[in-house]
């Protein structure tokens, strides 16, 4: 990665003539973007137990918690829809990894019906005939540390002084995966990944660091260093510290990527991104406009300009009906085959 100009984003085409250099450029990003967010650590084997699970009218909430990385435990639903109209010809089913945004309830906002307006796109999507697994990040939901607030970072940070939240998150996501395309009832080779704010950055993140992940749908969580007033955002903080070194590198002026960079390592894979001109935590929209254009060169020139998709409305930071039913139609094309 190089570094980024004051004025501007380094374009992802610069020193590419052929894919090949693509090639190139991208593991070195992977291995910079590794680095900085700590390392992944070996996975466990996947192994999960139920908890307890409910009949809903069209599917089948499972409580479930499955293994981690250092003996971590993940709590999570996993959606099984009745019907087995979306199965192909030997009866497995499509797959989604949902994953939420910054909301106390973790997986309980997005996989049931007490969950926030706007926030429910895995119950949604399970309707719509997808195995679905929701999971709970650090610190939210049913893994908030004993005696700290929601989404505090401090004892994580603590406890693992060389790691980070995004690289704990990425790595629990994984795990996650592991465990979805384990599953008899999966077609792991349609295997999709969606989330709002921090779900959907952690879902192109996960997406950019493994390939089974066929299609992905991010909303409101591409972002940039370049034009964001908040020069912090993404390091060291009082609550939630995503990635801790940068407070120390955007000290020193040796910043190097920008998160264009990042969103690119999921390429070619089919991206679908909602940008929302009114977002109150990430206002900086145009800037954030550039990085999807820049995304959408770098498809074009792999040959799959058709797989880059971005919208901007003028939303606040929102995940709206109409827009999740356009990100749904891009995860049917893409691991249904539906036009």
């Amino acid at each position: 990665m190089r570094k980024n100009s004051h004025k501007g984003l380094v374009p992802l085409l610069a020193g590419l003539s052929t894919q090949k250099d693509w090639a190139r450029k991208r593991d070195a990003i992977l291995q910079s973007w590794l680095e900085l967010v700590g390392g992944l650590p070996e996975r466990a084997p996947v192994h999960f137990e139920q908890l307890d699970s409910v009949r809903e009218a069209n599917h089948m909430r499972l409580h479930i918690q499955y293994d981690a990385a250092y003996g971590d435990k993940v709590t999570a639903y996993l959606l099984v829809p009745y019907t087995m109209s979306r199965a192909n010809a030997v009866g497995k089913l499509p797959a989604i990894m949902a994953l939420h945004p910054t909301a106390n309830a973790g997986k309980d906002d997005i996989a049931v019906e007490s969950g926030r307006e706007g926030r429910r796109y895995a119950l949604e999507l399970v309707e719509r005939g997808y195995i679905v697994l929701a999971p709970d990040t650090i610190t939210a939901g049913e893994r908030k540390d004993d005696g700290a607030d929601y989404f505090h970072t401090a004892l994580f940070d603590k406890q693992y002084p060389e790691w980070s939240a995004v690289g704990k998150m990425l790595s629990d996501h994984l795990h996650g995966l592991d465990l979805l395309c384990s599953l008899p009832e999966v077609d792991p080779e349609r295997v999709g990944a969606i989330g709002h704010s921090l779900g959907g950055y952690n879902a192109y993140f996960l997406a950019g660091m493994d390939e089974r992940v066929k299609a992905v749908a991010v909303s409101c969580g591409l972002s940039t260093f370049y034009g964001d007033a908040d020069n912090n955002r993404w390091g060291r903080r009082d609550w939630f510290s995503h990635l801790p070194r940068v407070t120390e590198l955007m000290r020193m002026g040796k910043i190097d990527f920008d998160f264009h960079e990042i969103a690119a390592l999921a390429a070619p894979t089919p991206f679908f991104c909602w940008i929302a001109q009114q977002d109150q935590y990430m206002p900086h929209w145009k800037e954030i406009s550039e990085a999807a254009s820049e995304l959408h060169l770098l498809y074009e020139h792999l040959n799959v300009g058709d797989r880059f998709q971005a919208l901007i409305g003028t939303s606040r930071h929102d995940f709206p009906d109409s827009i999740r039913q356009l990100a749904y139609a891009f995860l049917d094309k893409w691991l249904l085959g539906e036009p």
